[in-house]
């Protein structure tokens, strides 16, 4: 990047942006935006609002260094240690996948389904999130949900250090149980606390093993595959689906984020375990990516 006499926020975010776009870096732009707005502790909307703002050379030095990452590949969440889910920061880092906003979906409808249950007049509910990762759905609907009592398991111990971390950001660590545990052991269900759940939600490892090299070179590089993949893309479903008649409430929902091109094929495993109503729905680009069914 060029040198100049004396930075300035807007000064520096163009350079960075126009850099960005010549070494191929993903959106460029934003890029530059979060990181220099992380060095600098203020958002976007601020950096526009105090753009004649000069940089320090501590703040100059530490920039650089967090474009070198990007520039290596790192994803811009890794490197600030943040992104937002639902409108609530997470804290994130390589050991959880980075939520996506097709995961927020999955919470939308979770809300829905429980807030009739709310509605029909049970105060409290208690839900079963398998493959916790970072916590963002459950904590998103604890805090959303304050009467919500959520059992989040996770095969990664990792994993559930950085779910706990966000529970307690987000004062709802009362209302969570923590439980490692891994979804293809003898005793998988053994291990819950509670009997019984109005409503279990999984955004399980969906991808296909044959396809991980085609994902983004910062997807394999830098996010956990034990997060992403299974051989076949399928067998959590076949798992989960299998467990869940034994676990739900008479009338409970059973909801899953999917593969795009699996919705057929997970919706037969579900109704192979009894599920009825089953409904695909789609995300913002009109894609597959939730499905449900419910257990009568």
């Amino acid at each position: 990047m060029e040198e100049l006499k004396e930075w300035h926020v807007v000064d520096l975010l163009k350079t960075t942006a126009d850099f960005f776009v010549a070494k191929h870096v993903d959106e460029p732009r934003i890029s530059s935006e979060l990181l220099l707005g992380h060095v600098l502790s203020q958002s976007r909307l601020q950096l526009y609002l105090n753009h004649d703002r000069p940089i320090s050379r501590e703040e100059l030095d530490r920039f650089r260094t967090f474009c070198r990452e990007r520039l290596d590949g790192r994803p811009v969440q890794y490197i600030t240690g943040e992104q937002y889910f639902y409108g609530l920061p997470f804290t994130v880092d390589e050991r959880v996948l980075i939520p996506r906003p097709e995961t927020e979906l999955l919470v939308e409808h979770a809300l829905e389904f429980l807030g009739t249950r709310v509605l029909a007049g049970k105060v409290e509910g208690t839900v079963l999130d398998i493959g916790t990762g970072s916590g963002c759905i459950a904590v998103t609907m604890a805090k959303l949900s304050p009467a919500l009592r959520v059992v989040a398991v996770d095969c990664s111990p990792d994993a559930l250090v950085v779910a706990r971390l966000n529970a307690e950001r987000h004062g709802v660590a009362s209302q969570i149980a923590f439980i490692q545990a891994d979804l293809f052991e003898p005793y998988f269900a053994a291990k819950l606390p509670a009997a019984s759940y109005e409503l279990i939600v999984s955004n399980p490892p969906y991808i296909p093993r044959q396809e991980w090299e085609g994902l983004q070179r910062e997807v394999r590089r830098f996010e956990p595959e034990l997060a992403l993949t299974t051989l076949q893309g399928l067998e959590c479903y076949r798992a989960i689906a299998a467990l869940a008649p034994s676990l739900l409430d008479f009338g409970g929902k059973l909801l899953f984020e999917l593969h795009a091109e699996r919705g057929g094929a997970v919706s037969e495993i579900m109704t192979a375990h009894g599920f009825m109503g089953i409904t695909v729905s789609k995300d913002y680009s009109a894609l597959d990516r939730i499905i449900s069914g419910v257990i009568c």
